[in-house]
């Protein structure tokens, strides 16, 4: 199944155990595992400045998150009308990707799902899915 991680599922994958880490040791494992250019650069400033990361450790983390896929930022917009404005091109890069799945922690994402080409979860309920 093609897995597209959205920056939050990503930090808290990287910085913290527990489910992000665990669902993207499965993903890495049985998987494949998508992101976006929009949610590295997000990602590469989140560990800098919100977690002090020293930018050493950034380029690795990015340099292995490179050997996946890494949609190139979305010409256009795809997808249902999303409140957070920082949010279109990560849903758009999910499409453009054909993601069968985009796991993310953002209730703004979460809540236009039903009306998404794709499906969008959180954390918890992809590892459901993924498992089953």
């Amino acid at each position: 199944m093609k897995v597209f991680f959205d920056t939050n599922v990503l930090v808290s994958a990287y910085t913290a155990r527990g489910m992000s880490a665990d669902l993207l040791r499965l993903v890495l494992a049985e998987h494949e595992l998508l992101t976006g250019e929009v949610n590295l650069t997000e990602f590469r400033r989140v560990l800098r400045q919100r977690f002090r990361v020293p930018l050493g450790e950034i380029v690795e983390v990015e340099r292995d998150l490179r050997e996946h896929t890494v949609v190139p930022n979305p010409g256009r917009l795809l997808g249902p009308k999303v409140r957070d404005p920082d949010d279109p091109p990560v849903l758009a890069s999910a499409i453009v990707a054909e993601a069968d799945v985009l796991v993310t922690g953002d209730k703004d994402l979460l809540v236009v799902a039903r009306n998404s080409p794709i499906r969008i979860l959180n954390p918890r309920d992809a590892w459901v899915l993924l498992k089953s």
